[in-house]
């Protein structure tokens, strides 16, 4: 299976290969010295399934390995969780030249990038996937961070990885809600960048559904190509970056809505997807039937999903404090065509709740 460059000033690369966690040491041992500590952080469930795997490739490396856990789940991506961690690596004598080594979902990426990019000012991190989501998407391009009561990601740190190794063989224990969730980050990158990705992905929904493995492999290969373009070309989020948010202002703030328990990542933003889908077509930036192609193909590929049973007026509370929200302005990226997605600020309010009313009616008829 391929390796994707990301060509940053420092570039590194997302190795793809089913099996791949048994060379996890090898990869590891680049960057690491003999006589520091690797941190391997994983959640509770991870471990359990491939923590075994993921510390005997390492110790096998000649590494000493120090293994921490951070519960699963969305509301302990917090600082106290970063801090616990990093408290815990300080105490066992992780130093300047440990290298952190993120096994796990977006939550773990998250923390143990974070906490990678603030240990003695930041020490070296290898993303290890094991979702979806994260596998095409947040554990390539270096954000990392931690949620605050205000909202989601509002505290954290631009820290790339040295290396990201993807194995699909994991996501054979992930469970189907979450695999689905996985999938509405993957249909996202069709919509902002390439209509044949859509097309294939629209086209092969029982399949990846299913998990074949061409089409999934297929899929995470695109993916993970696109994302590593659009980082190359806007590392720090400052201008192209921001269409990878497809989904993300009405997604952020239904997970805060629901106090990050009621939806997972990708369910919130399959819904924000669909979302702003309605926004564009009611602004007549969007053509129907292209509305139409693109609300089917999220639920294809990630139904069911959970009703949306927040109040609205609390979902926009939170859009207002997302952020993308610039100068009290909430900046949305909305679908011109599907490949092709534009980025608007000045939505008029009635607009955005119209929209939201639209689709929280559908989830309640689904």
């Amino acid at each position: 299976m391929p390796t994707v460059t990301v060509p940053l000033p420092h570039p590194y690369d997302v190795e793809i290969e089913r099996g791949g966690l048994a060379r996890a040491g090898a990869l590891v041992a680049r960057y690491a010295r003999a006589n520091s500590p690797v941190v391997l952080i994983s959640s509770p469930r991870i471990r359990r399934h491939w923590g075994a795997a993921a510390e005997q490739s390492l110790r096998g490396a000649g590494l000493h390995v120090l293994a921490l856990e951070l519960r699963d789940g969305e509301r302990h991506k917090t600082l106290a969780g970063a801090a616990a961690l990093a408290e815990a690596m300080a105490a066992e004598g992780a130093d300047r030249d440990s290298v952190v080594v993120a096994l796990g979902g977006g939550v773990v990426g998250d923390v143990a990038g974070f906490v990678a990019a603030s240990f003695m000012r930041g020490v070296g991190v290898v993303q290890i996937p094991t979702t979806l989501v994260a596998m095409i998407d947040s554990a390539i391009g270096g954000k990392t961070g931690v949620n605050l009561r205000a909202g989601k990601n509002l505290f954290g740190a631009f820290h790339q990885p040295r290396a990201v190794l993807a194995d699909p063989e994991v996501l054979r224990t992930l469970p189907q809600r979450e695999y689905r969730s996985g999938l509405a980050e993957a249909l996202k990158y069709g919509v902002i960048a390439d209509r044949e990705l859509f097309e294939f992905l629209a086209g092969c929904a029982g399949e990846l559904r299913r998990r074949e493995t061409a089409p999934l492999e297929r899929l995470i290969a695109a993916c993970v190509r696109i994302k590593a373009e659009v980082v190359a070309e806007d590392e720090r989020e400052r201008d192209r970056r921001r269409i990878l948010n497809f989904g993300h202002t009405l997604g952020h703030a239904l997970e805060r809505a629901g106090n990050y328990r009621r939806y997972l990542h990708g369910e919130a933003v399959a819904w924000g997807m669909i979302a702003a889908t309605r926004l564009a077509a009611g602004l007549g930036r969007l053509e129907a039937a292209e509305a139409a192609r693109l609300e089917a193909a999220v639920l294809a590929l990630t139904a069911p999903l959970p009703t949306i049973e927040e109040d609205p007026r609390a979902i926009l509370a939170h859009v207002a404090r997302d952020k993308k929200t610039r100068g009290g302005v909430p900046h949305f990226v909305l679908p011109r065509a599907i490949g092709v997605v534009e980025i608007v600020a000045g939505v008029p309010e009635a607009a955005v709740a119209a929209a939201l009313e639209a689709t929280i009616a559908l989830s309640r008829a689904a």
